[in-house]
């Protein structure tokens, strides 16, 4: 028979796989972290897992810290991503700053910076 500790071990790396997976994480981004890209007419971010897109957010910053996005999130590259549309912006250095909230209603957030240049 296993003693307390074996067991006790037993059952918490049995959980462990479900915890590692439980929130949504950005996977990749269009542009990607610290590239340097021609003007682009949305950002776009693929998480880990599907989002609630109600309860998730993204927004584009210029180097003055304003809002340069057109507020309009979208889900059109499936359950687990999300985009904001861009207007025509001017070279320099942009934020984007995210929080997503996964179907198991977890929270992440985070942010990454690009470039536009001419």
């Amino acid at each position: 028979m296993l003693d307390l500790r074996t067991r006790l071990a037993a059952a918490v790396l049995a959980v462990l796989p479900v915890a590692a997976h439980a929130h949504a994480h950005l996977n990749a981004s269009t542009p990607a972290e610290n590239a340097a890209v021609p003007a682009p007419d949305e950002v776009s971010l693929r998480f880990t897992q599907a989002l609630e897109k109600n309860f998730s957010s993204v927004e584009v910053r210029d180097a003055g810290g304003r809002r340069v996005d057109d507020g309009k999130l979208h889900t059109d590259g499936g359950p687990a991503a999300l985009a904001i549309g861009l207007p025509k912006l001017a070279p320099g250095r942009y934020e984007v700053i995210w929080h997503a909230t996964s179907v198991d209603t977890h929270r992440t957030e985070g942010k990454f910076f690009f470039s536009i240049v001419p």
